[in-house]
Formats: C-alpha cells, structure tokens, sequence
C-alpha cells in the first residue's frame, strides 16, 4: 500500500485540467492525503475508469471496494470503528488484535474483514422552525456525506418536522447526483419528530440486504414523536440498524426572542448503544468536515463475525477490545441472541 501512496501523491495532477465533477476532486483531494481507502468512498465506477487512464492510477481499482459476502445465517455481525488517542482512524489492525466478548465470556472470532462493505442509508435532517437560518449549510454537510458514497451503496434522503418525508419515496438509489437533487426537496415544519423519524427510516431499512445505517441531524429536542428513544433503540437493536447522529447546538430567532437549542440528549445513547458515532457541534462552520468524517468512519469499518454458544432469544452485551494499547473500538453494545442472527453482510 506505501507504493499506491507515493505514486498518489507523486502525481500532483490539477483536478481543474480534466473538468473533474465534485466527485472526482473530492477524491483526488483525499488522495492527496495518502487516504486511499477513504480516496475509494468518492468515487463512482466512471471516476475509477477516469482515474485509471489519468496518470494510471488503475491500481487503486481494487475489487474490493464493492465486496459483498455472507456469514452464517448463526453468526453476529459486529461493525468496528477503530481510532488512536488522537481520533485519526485506525485501518490495519489484523484479526488477531480483536477480542469479543458475549456477556462477559470471550468468543472466537470467525468472521474478519477491513474492506469497505456496501450500505444502506437513510439521511435524515431536522427541518423544524429553528433550522431556517442554518438549513443551507446543513444540506452542503449533508451533500459532503452523499458523495462520498460507493458504487453499490444506496439511500435516500429524508426530513422531519410535523410530518417526515422520504427521497426517492418509494425505492433506494445509488445515484449519487440524483441524492444530491433530492436534497432541495426538503420542507420545513415547526415540531420536532425526531424519533418518529429515526423508527421509520429503521422500518424502511430492515429488509434490506446490505448493512444498515440511518445518519440522522438535529438541533433540538423531541418535541412531538409517538415513539421514545427507548422503543427505537430496540427496534435499531433487533433489525442490526446503526444510528449515526450530528447535532447542532444552534442560536436562533423564535419570533420573540433569540434562543439557543441544544441536540436532545437521548441521541448520543441511542448512537452509541448502536455503534454509530455522535457528534455534538457548536459551529456551523464544522458541519462539512463531520458529514465526510462519517462516510470516511462508514468506509473504514472492521467487519467481525462470531457464532453464539447460546441461542436463548434474550438481549446479551456486547463488548469489542482492541489488544494494542491506546485503541479505541466502537461497536454495537448488544444484540438480541436469536435463532438467526440479522442479516447486514
């Protein structure tokens, strides 16, 4: 891999001289960073064809970047977020670095892999009263993170205030342009149904084969939701679905006075006790940089597996240790031990 980095960054190609889309630059400018795995997540089969005959970068047209395969229908799939004291994602730890364990008791790894797996993935943004200053630059954030899909990723793009809406309605796509569009479609609203909204992007996302993430953004408290954090925390738990959530502490003006709204703080739980990241930001200013720092977390997951000794149909803790001093490892915190483990790879 040090040889596909050096020939990268020898490179020095001006993005502009080749009329490169947004997709493109994005990924020459992660190329530059020496990112090659995070370079794959921006870029569509036509950008690998592109690249390759720019500079001969084929190299980095690794198959696996698309890899689908399959555990057994009686193994736990685990994702892994791996980071280092400093934050900065981890991507080549090896499968003897990992340690499982099922209430407490360590298991035996039987499923390994570091290569970016396809996903399923519902954006969903907060598009209540108190976002109207500041939707713009959510929706750019929101952009970041769509581009930087793979190939055989695919979602939708959603927004709730009193009611919730999908794009596409009826269908996923992996038509990244056609996400991005779907994006002005977006209403405003004045209640917050945040965790209505997060139940039914996990409703949407159940069946399907991929592994399944909602990226959900907000800026305030649930306000009108039939269904509390604790019911989609469940539901998320039982259907193997990863919360990543974004919020917002955000000043606005409420038609009296100017007031300051703050992330409701089931999320950070509901992201965790999932797997997912939560990202609490003071500054619209950081949106950009956290929306690409998912799809880059997303792209950068260890995949492992493990067969249950016991198959009781009750929820057990889960627990992943990273070996290497100073290694953090994020993961779903529990599953449900049921006669066949969810489906997700």
């Amino acid at each position: 891999m040090r040889s596909i980095h050096k020939l990268a960054a020898s490179l020095q190609l001006p993005a502009s001289s080749f009329q490169l889309s947004a997709v493109m630059r994005a990924s020459l400018s992660s190329l530059a960073a020496g990112g090659w795995r995070l370079a794959a997540s921006s870029l569509t089969a036509g950008g690998w064809r592109l690249v390759a005959s720019v500079a001969a970068l084929a190299l980095l047209a690794v198959p696996a970047a698309g890899q689908k395969f399959k555990l057994s229908t009686l193994s736990v799939p685990i994702y892994v977020t791996v980071t280092d004291p400093e934050k900065r994602l981890v991507p080549d730890l090896v499968q003897a670095d990992f340690e499982i364990l099922d209430n407490g008791k360590p298991q035996t790894i039987t499923t390994f892999d570091n290569k970016p797996t396809p996903i399923s993935t519902i954006v969903m943004l907060d598009t209540s009263g108190s976002m109207t200053t500041a939707l713009d630059l959510v929706k750019q954030g929101a952009e970041q993170f769509l581009l930087r899909l793979l190939p055989e990723d695919q979602g939708q793009v959603g927004a709730f205030n009193d009611k919730i809406e999908f794009h596409p309605e009826t269908e996923f796509t992996s038509d990244r342009d056609r996400l991005v569009s779907l994006l002005k479609e977006l209403d405003f609203g004045y209640p917050t149904r945040l965790y209505d909204a997060v139940e039914e992007s996990i409703v949407r996302l159940e069946n399907m084969p991929e592994r399944k993430v909602v990226l959900v953004f907000t800026d305030g408290d649930d306000t009108s939701s039939k269904v509390g954090v604790g019911k989609v925390n469940d539901r998320a738990r039982e259907k193997d679905v990863m919360v990543y959530a974004i919020g917002l502490v955000n000043d606005y003006f409420n038609g009296q006075q100017r007031v300051r709204s703050q992330p409701d703080r089931g999320l950070k739980r509901l992201a965790e006790d999932t797997g997912g990241g939560y990202f609490e930001l003071k500054r619209t200013a950081d949106l950009n940089e956290t929306f690409t720092r998912v799809a880059q977390e997303l792209h950068s997951q260890y995949v492992l597996g493990f067969s249950p000794d016991t198959l009781d149909g009750k929820v057990h803790k889960l627990e992943v240790r990273v070996k290497k001093g100073g290694m953090n490892a994020r993961a779903r915190k529990s599953y449900v031990a049921a006669s066949a483990a969810p489906s997700g790879l």
